[in-house]
């Protein structure tokens, strides 16, 4: 098991948002959690992800008690075991996509030679290796968002966690960014949470959690 999660809440003031969740997630699992817009979806990932703290609660990934940890230890965890793929790519636009594939390599303290080889290989993974001197403004959205998926999978991170990452494409690129992710749990036996409102993929996805009012409603 990657990630087991207990009894996590979570509350912006007085409105709760999450009220005592418990999820847990295989190695090599691909899982999407579906739910309506302020379902606590979006707050569940950033806090699995170490991106927010909750009120309470417990969460171990790859063996790591997360909740234990002080500010740097979680921001070191954090480069180290988890990648990001976000709806809206957050490529840095003065930098080419190789130089955003080998940023959080460089924050991990890699040499820029080395960064540069992995950054290529997964660049040529995702078949956007011929755009790796080519900046943001010059690449189509599925383009940016499969050197997104490059940029999380440069540590080899432990669990991969998307939110939304297909909702700012068309249906072509959407449904090749699905079938991305599954070829990389083959080659890579890479984890997948997927916070996502398409139905294509939370059909195709090994399992998925639905959540309403900040509770998972499948056990």
């Amino acid at each position: 098991m990657i990630l087991e999660a207990n009894q996590i809440y979570k509350s912006f003031g007085k409105l709760p948002i999450l009220r005592g969740v418990d999820l847990s997630v295989d190695t090599g699992e691909i899982v999407s959690i579906v739910g309506a817009s302020g379902a606590g979806k979006s707050t569940l990932l950033h806090i699995i992800g170490t991106l927010d703290r909750p009120d309470s609660g417990r969460i171990v990934i790859n063996g790591t008690n997360i909740s234990e940890l002080n500010e740097k230890k979680m921001s070191l965890f954090r480069n180290k075991h988890i990648g990001f793929v976000f709806q809206f790519h957050h490529l840095l636009p003065e930098f080419t996509a190789l130089e955003n594939v080998c940023i959080p390599a460089f924050i991990n303290n890699v040499g820029k030679k080395e960064a540069e080889v992995r950054g290529m290989e997964l660049l040529k993974r995702l078949g956007v290796q011929h755009r790796a001197q080519h900046k943001p403004s010059e690449m189509s959205g599925g383009e940016q968002q499969r050197v997104s998926v490059a940029r999380a999978l440069i540590n080899n991170p432990s669990l991969i966690l998307a939110d939304e990452p297909s909702g700012n494409l068309d249906s072509e690129n959407a449904a090749s960014l699905h079938q991305l992710f599954f070829e990389l749990r083959a080659s890579l036996d890479q984890t997948f949470i997927i916070v996502t409102h398409n139905e294509e993929l939370a059909n195709i996805s090994d399992r998925t959690v639905h959540m309403r009012d900040g509770e998972i409603l499948d056990k």
